[in-house]
């Protein structure tokens, strides 16, 4: 019987050596990067959903307006690649400043905001990219951002369980999750999904909110899948006519709103604080996010 020989993986010549460790040492420069921007983020916590059309992106910014008139400092990262729609909600006109190299955030209702929307030169322009692209953009967005210090930055995720999204969760590392769903049982479905990628990664989901609930789509499918998955259930949020006004953000005009925001935020309080991720919390004990260490040849 004839013996092969093992197989011998072909060496790797100097300029392909020198190729691979400049690689190494540019990804880790990016990381330093990123890790000393968000070292001035105490809280950083992901908006998603499973599925487009679920109002995750009104949640995100009433979410957000909402915490920056509690007192917070709160930025706001429109990381929805393919529908950057946070500035139209938010009435947003102005472009962020670009200083020396640096992204000054927009800013309205006290929350600071950075947008792919901002770098587009029409509104209804389609952006096609690929994972590579949306992690080189989603970078881009944390190394140049002047953010300043912030009690809380919000990321508007792109919804579901593709690319797009896994992409965004590997580049930010995000204390948490709220899951926004509607009483539809095909939205629950897809949050279902969508909170089975999220427990992969190890991140906490820190409770689920039904928006639309009402006499027109039901109530309730929230609150069950919460209850089936033992996970906090934040509230519920009513398909009201005065979403239509978008002159200002809707927790700020209507007092039923505000009084919905403040019930899930008294929720979603202590479940933040049982897994020490309150910004007052990071305060009394701060943690660093550590550095990689650097490549060696």
């Amino acid at each position: 019987m004839q013996e092969h020989a093992p197989h011998t993986p072909p060496q790797m010549t100097k300029e392909q050596q020198q190729a691979r460790l400049d690689s190494i040492k540019k990804t880790w420069e990016q990381r330093r990067q990123i890790s000393r921007q968000l070292g001035k983020i105490k809280t950083k916590i992901g908006v998603y959903s499973g599925k487009g059309g679920v109002g995750k992106t009104t949640v995100s910014v009433n979410l957000a307006v909402y915490l920056a008139h509690k007192g917070y400092t709160v930025g706001l990262l429109d990381a929805d690649i393919d529908c950057p729609n946070v500035t139209k909600v938010m009435g947003i006109v102005n472009r962020p400043e670009y200083v020396e190299g640096r992204l000054n955030p927009a800013e309205s209702y006290g929350v600071k905001v950075i947008s792919m929307s901002f770098f587009q030169e029409k509104e209804d322009e389609a952006i096609i990219w690929r994972g590579p692209m949306v992690h080189n953009a989603i970078n881009q967005f944390i190394q140049m951002t002047n953010w300043g210090d912030l009690d809380f930055l919000l990321v508007d995720l792109p919804p579901g369980t593709s690319d797009a999204p896994l992409t965004v969760m590997q580049v930010l590392s995000l204390d948490g999750f709220v899951m926004v769903t509607t009483p539809q049982k095909l939205a629950a479905l897809d949050a279902r999904r969508s909170i089975n990628m999220v427990r992969k990664m190890n991140v906490d989901v820190l409770g689920i909110v039904e928006n639309f609930s009402g006499e027109v789509f039901g109530s309730g499918a929230g609150e069950a899948l919460a209850k089936d998955l033992e996970l906090p259930y934040l509230g519920a949020l009513e398909l009201r006519a005065a979403y239509r006004d978008d002159s200002m953000p809707s927790v700020l005009a209507v007092s039923d709103i505000m009084d919905e925001y403040d019930a899930i935020w008294d929720r979603l309080k202590p479940v933040m604080s049982a897994v020490n991720k309150l910004p007052e919390q990071r305060d009394a004990a701060p943690e660093a996010t550590p550095a990689p260490k650097e490549p060696t040849a």
